[in-house]
């Protein structure tokens, strides 16, 4: 349980030398005490945490998890040292991409194109209910896969896998794209613009574009998004 707790501290000692590393071995510390009651044994072992590390912070819970399932295979002699610093560099880096992809470019987007629909549309009770419910499930995940990770070890990667995570992100951007151009016509009723549903509509398909590019960068994609929603509606009168 300690570990869980400390991994929300993962980022409080951030650097540019090794990022998240003094955050991580501040996670692992207490079970680092329990396995290696040595200290001179315990200072070695430390050695390997203070190492370039960085992931996406959900993802922190479960790799704290899946390390301190491998340190106890290390300290039993079932697995060589050399092999955590593989599975951190690898593993790490990977969710990392993995982790911007889902949670910071799809989910949180979700969530904040859906908090405005809801602002816009005055549901100020749905939306506070939303984000506490949202905000509890964050957490569930966390404590989930930080458990999940303990108990399977590599095992944990394999189901990472077949959850195609990346994949799942570019549909959750379809819908994205369709929630803003909701966005649009909530924050332009037709009483206001009788163009809002047809603004709407090219908004909508245009984000849908840009969202499922992923060989395009984001900033042309947003420049491409801008003036082709430009370029068509000059075509018809306001």
């Amino acid at each position: 349980m300690s570990c869980f707790l400390r991994c929300y501290l993962v980022g409080a000692a951030f650097n540019t030398r090794g990022l998240q590393h003094v955050g991580l071995a501040y996670a692992m510390e207490p079970g680092l005490v329990r396995l290696y009651p040595d200290p001179a044994v315990r200072n070695t072992v430390f050695e390997r945490y203070l190492k370039l590390y960085n992931t996406h912070f959900f993802w922190t819970p479960l790799l704290v998890g899946l390390f301190l399932s491998l340190e106890e295979k290390i300290a039993q002699g079932l697995a060589p040292a050399e092999m955590l610093d593989n599975v951190k560099t690898t593993t790490a880096f990977t969710l990392s991409a993995i982790g911007d992809t889902f949670f910071s470019a799809s989910v949180m987007g979700l969530w904040g194109i859906s908090a405005a629909c809801l602002a816009a549309n005055g549901r100020y009770g749905l939306l506070l209910t939303t984000a506490a419910v949202l905000f509890v499930t964050a957490q569930a995940f966390k404590a989930v896969t930080f458990r999940t990770g303990y108990r399977e070890g590599f095992q944990v990667l394999r189901r990472l896998k077949r959850w195609d995570l990346v994949n799942l992100g570019r549909r959750i951007k379809m819908a994205n794209a369709v929630l803003l151009a909701l966005f649009w016509m909530l924050a332009h009723p037709r009483t206001e613009s009788g163009t809002a549903l047809a603004d709407a509509a090219l908004i909508g398909i245009l984000a849908a574009w840009a969202a499922t590019r992923p060989s395009v960068a984001r900033e042309v994609a947003l420049l491409a998004l801008a003036g082709g929603w430009i370029f068509v509606r000059s075509m018809w009168p306001a």
